[in-house]
C-alpha cells in the first residue's frame, strides 16, 4: 500500500536542517520513498492521497524515558521528595497492580504520548505483568523499547523486589519472547532500577545480556537526588557515574535517567563512555530533585534526550511541555541564547533515535526512514505568519497537544484528524476508573 501525504511545510529534520516548502511524502509500507514537490505529484500512483496543505509535516517525537506502568497512578503522589515518593506511594501501587491494571495503565499511557506526537519511547515497567505492557505497545501501534525493572534490593519496600537469578532469568526470557517482536516496533532494554535497588551483580549481568542481543538497550536511573547520591557514595565508596563506569556497564546502548548532580569527572565518563542522558524537567522540578546543567552537558559533547517520566511525578506525558520547559530552565541559568529551539527540537527527535540507537531508521523525514510522521495544525496558535526561520521557536514554545492533527508510526495512521485509531479512549478511562478503585484496595503500604 502506498500513501501520498501533501503538506504545507515539511521539516525533514535531516542533517541539513531542510525545510521544505509545499511538499508531498510518499510512503511505501513503513517507509519513505520519495520526498516530492507539488509541481512533480501528478506522476505519483497512490493508494492514497492526504491533501494536508495547511499542515506541517514534522518526524514523531522520542522519548527516552517513561514509566507507563505507572500512568493509573497520576494525581496520588504529591509533594514527596524522591526516595519517600517511591516508599510511600509508588512501590507499594507498583506492587499492587494485575494483569488488567497494568494493561489498563500502559494504555491510557501510550493515548496521552500518541496524541502528543510521541511516536517511539524507552519505556521501564515494573517487577511483575511486564508482558501487559508489551501488548498494550503492540496493539496500539506505538514503537517501543520495553523492559521489566530489575530490583533485587529494596529496603524501602521489601515486597517489591526479588532474588538476582530470578530478575536475571524471567529479563532473559523477555527478552528472548518479545525483542524485535511486532514486525520490529518493539525491541527490548534491560532495565535494573537504579544503583539502590541493585546489586552489583546483578547491574554486571543485566548488561552482559546486552551483549547477547542485536539493538537491546541498558536503561537505568542516575543521580537524581541528592539524598540518593549520597547514599550511593557512602555504600559504594564513589559517585554514581563513576561506580557504574568502574561496573564497565556504560557505553552507547546506555540511556541514563535524569543526571542532575554530576561532577567534571561523571561528565567526562559519560562522554569518553558515548553514554545517553534523558532529561526529565518536570519531574525533576516537581520532586524537587534539582535542575541538571543541559547546557554544560550538551557542550560537552554528551547526547542529551527528553523524556517525561512517569504521569505521578510530572502529570503529563506531554514532549510540547518538556521541550519548551527545558530550554527555559537553561535560559534562566545560562542567558537566553542557552538552548536554542531549533536544538531543543533535534534533541526530541534525531537525538532521542541516537539514543536508542535507532538514528539510521527514524528520528528525521528522509528516504528510506520508516514512516513516523506527526502532522501539526500551526494555525490554531495565534501567529499569522510563521516564517521557517520562526517555525521552530513556535513548535517548542508555542505549540500544544491540540496542535497535533495526525500520528503515523511505521507507515500507519494511529492517530487521525484528532481521533485515536485503535484506542477507545473513552472506554480506556472508563476502565481506567474501575482498575484503580480495584488496585488502591490492594494496595499494603509500608
Amino acid at each position: 500500500m502506498s500513501t501520498l501525504i501533501s503538506v504545507g511545510k515539511l521539516i525533514t529534520g535531516n542533517a541539513r536542517d531542510e525545510i521544505i516548502d509545499d511538499a508531498a511524502i510518499l510512503i511505501e509500507g513503513n517507509r519513505i520513498q520519495q520526498i516530492l514537490s507539488q509541481a512533480t505529484i501528478g506522476r505519483i500512483d497512490s493508494t492514497e492521497h492526504i491533501h494536508a496543505h495547511e499542515l506541517v509535516a514534522i518526524p514523531g517525537f522520542v522519548q527516552t524515558h517513561v514509566h507507563l506502568c505507572q500512568t493509573l497512578f497520576r494525581g496520588l503522589a504529591e509533594d514527596f521528595q524522591l526516595l519517600d515518593w517511591l516508599k510511600k506511594r509508588i512501590f507499594p501501587f507498583e506492587a499492587a497492580h494485575d494483569e488488567k491494571s497494568m494493561f489498563c495503565s500502559a494504555l491510557l499511557g501510550i493515548a496521552e504520548l500518541i496524541r502528543s506526537g510521541t511516536t517511539t519511547i524507552l519505556d521501564m515497567g515494573s517487577i511483575n505483568h511486564e508482558e501487559e505492557v508489551i501488548r498494550a505497545v503492540g496493539e496500539t501501534g506505538m514503537r517501543a523499547f520495553v523492559g521489566k525493572a530489575m530490583m533485587d534490593l529494596n529496603d524501602a519496600f521489601p515486597k517489591l523486589k526479588e532474588p538476582t537469578k530470578v530478575s536475571l532469568r524471567t529479563t532473559l526470557n523477555l527478552a528472548e519472547q518479545w525483542h524485535n517482536s511486532y514486525d520490529g516496533r518493539v525491541q527490548y532494554a534491560v532495565a535494573p532500577r537504579f544503583v539502590l535497588s541493585c546489586t552489583d551483580a546483578l547491574l554486571q549481568e543485566a548488561h552482559e545480556m546486552t551483549m547477547s542481543f542485536e539493538g537491546m538497550l541498558f536503561h537505568t536511573h542516575a543521580s537524581e537526588n541528592k539524598t540518593e547520591v549520597k547514599a550511593v557514595r557512602d555504600r559504594c565508596k564513589m559517585e554514581n557515574i563513576e561506580f557504574l563506569d568502574h561496573l564497565h556497564v556504560l557505553s552507547e546502548k546506555a540511556c541514563l535517567a535524569h543526571c542532575i548532580h554530576l561532577n567534571d569527572r561523571e561528565m567526562d565518563i559519560l562522554k569518553t563512555t558515548d553514554s545517553n542522558i534523558a532529561h526529565c524537567p518536570s519531574s525533576n522540578l516537581k520532586l524537587g530533585s534539582g535542575i541538571a546543567n543541559i547546557s554544560k552537558l550538551v557542550n560537552h559533547g554528551i547526547n542529551v534526550t527528553f523524556g517525561a517520566d512517569g504521569a505521578p511525578c510530572n502529570n503529563n506525558l506531554n514532549m510540547f511541555q518538556e521541550m519548551r520547559l527545558a530550554s527555559l530552565l537553561q535560559k534562566a541559568f545560562q542567558g537566553p541564547t542557552a538552548l536554542p529551539a531549533k536544538q531543543v527540537f533535534k534533541m526530541a527527535t534525531i537525538g532521542g533515535a541516537r539514543a536508542l540507537g535507532l538514528e539510521d531508521v527514524i528520528g528525521s523525514i528522509e528516504v528510506g526512514k520508516k514512516a513516523d510522521i506527526v502532522l501539526l495544525d500551526l494555525a490554531r496558535i495565534w501567529n499569522p505568519v510563521i516564517a521557517n526561520e520562526d517555525i521552530y521557536s513556535t513548535i517548542v514554545y508555542s505549540a500544544e497537544p491540540a496542535n497535533v492533527d495526525s500520528v503515523m508510526i511505521d507507515g500507519r495512521w494511529v492517530y487521525r484528524k484528532g481521533i485515536s485509531v485503535d484506542i477507545d479512549e473513552a472506554k480506556i478511562l472508563r476502565e481506567a476508573k474501575n482498575e484503580l478503585m480495584d488496585l488502591l484496595e490492594r494496595v499494603e503500604y509500608q
